[in-house]
């Protein structure tokens, strides 16, 4: 039996494992992510979500599949990260207006008790669309980016901040599926999403997820 063990609290993540079909045990890394400092974000988000899969390893007893992740939202080679407060993805959300970015996440998937570890990385651009102060100021209020890389969900039902994107829009959501796939199929552990599908964006649930995006936002300018 298949046992994945989810190294992340994030209900993003949990929600898009889920779609694999395979039962998942939720188990969060307490690590220090700013002690990763390379320079380079894909390498960082990959040095991080390794972090955290390392951590969570030392807890697991038994076989199973470790799957860790982190993801960076970097605007003109600056890591962005989760913002302290208000102010700051207030800040953060008028820098990334009108204009494109990069969001990486780094996958680490680690088998247990075999060793075999799979890493793997997703970029994809984004660009944000020309919205108002006063859409960021009721974004800000609602408490949503606070807890978001950039301060901003790509999903997010009433502001949805992006224009288009070229990339994998599951890895701006939390999880590549595809590369998530890729590296649980490169330890052994079967999955049936249609990868090739999901990467050329035919996927049905990316494909909801994009007509969903392409909608404008109800609040006028």
């Amino acid at each position: 039996m298949i046992r994945l063990i989810l190294a992340s609290a994030s209900p993003r993540r949990q929600a898009l494992i889920g779609l694999l079909g395979y039962p998942v045990e939720v188990r969060v890394a307490d690590v220090d992510e700013l002690s990763v400092t390379d320079p380079d974000p894909a390498r960082n988000v990959v040095e991080t979500a390794r972090l955290k899969a390392e951590a969570v390893a030392d807890t697991v007893t038994g076989a199973g599949i470790i799957i860790a992740a982190d993801t960076e939202v970097v605007l003109d080679g600056r890591l962005l990260g989760k913002p302290a407060d208000a102010a700051q993805a207030t800040r953060m959300l008028q820098q990334l207006r009108n204009r494109t970015h990069q969001v990486h996440t780094g996958i680490v998937v680690c088998r247990r008790p075999e060793g075999a570890v799979a890493t793997t990385v997703s970029t994809t651009d984004v660009t944000m669309r020309d919205y108002s102060d006063a859409e960021i100021a009721a974004y800000v209020a609602s408490g949503d980016p606070l807890d978001k890389a950039g301060a901003y969900a790509i999903q997010s039902a009433s502001f949805r901040p992006v224009a288009h994107l070229h990339g994998c829009y599951t890895g701006v959501v939390g999880f590549s599926l595809c590369r998530l796939s890729q590296a649980l199929q490169a330890v052994g552990v079967p999955v049936s999403l249609d990868v090739a599908d999901h990467e050329a964006g035919r996927c049905p649930a990316c494909l909801q997820m994009m007509q969903d995006l392409s909608t404008p936002p109800a609040t006028a300018r």
